[in-house]
This record gives structure tokens, sequence and C-alpha cells, in this order.
């Protein structure tokens, strides 16, 4: 089993960054595929980028791809979701996941998730 807590979030301005962190404790961390979901006001929990067991590989939604990069530092048991040029349609609560699927990008898919933080883009 393993425990999550992400950090980072907060209010930005549309155009500017944000880098969220998801911090992992119990079972190794390198034995998991890591996941960033979202859920919006009123929206479904959607994908976001997910990144293989070494973080050799990821893959991204449409909707990042090119403005997000999530990366993991695996001696450290985190992993990071760095967010640029940030749009008002990405406020969303980001929810860090872990699972043993890869590539993953269902919910159904991840068997761990923690408790999200709030990300906030003003216009």
């Amino acid at each position: 089993q393993v425990q999550l807590a992400e950090s980072g979030g907060g209010l930005v301005q549309a155009g500017g960054s944000l880098r969220l962190s998801c911090a992992a404790s119990g079972r190794a961390f390198s034995s998991y595929v890591m996941g960033w979901f979202r859920q919006g006001p009123g929206k479904e929990r959607e994908f976001v980028a997910t990144i293989s067991w070494s973080g050799s590989s990821t893959v991204y939604a449409d909707s990042v791809k090119g403005r997000y990069t999530i990366a993991r530092d695996i001696a450290k048991n985190t992993v990071h979701l760095q967010m640029n040029t940030l749009k008002p349609e990405d406020t969303a609560v980001y929810y860090c996941a872990a699972g043993e699927k890869w590539p993953a990008r269902l919910v159904d898919d991840y068997h761990y998730w923690g408790q999200g933080t709030q990300v906030t883009v003003s216009s």
C-alpha cells in the first residue's frame, strides 16, 4: 500500500506557472506507475499525465501537452507536475494517483489516490 499527499496548488493568473508535488510513503515508490488527474467544478475527474516506473516514459492529455511536464524523483519518493502557460480552464482540484498499469489513462487504472490540491487560474 502507498499513501500520497499533494502540495503546491494555489491561485495564479492566466499565463503563469505552478509546480505540484506528490509525496509517496509506504510500499516501494518505484513499483508504481504515477499519474495526475484533475476535476473541475461540475466535471468528471479527467486524466492529465502519467509517468512510468522508471520515469523514462510519459503520456499527456492533449489539453496539457506542451504546457505540462511530469517527472519523478525516485530517491525522494516524489512526483512533480510542472504547469506552465496556465489557462482559466485548467482550474481544478488536482489529484496524484498510483497504479500498476502502463500506460494508464483511466481513473479505474489507479489504486491509490491523494486528497487533492486546488489550482485556480484567474483570467
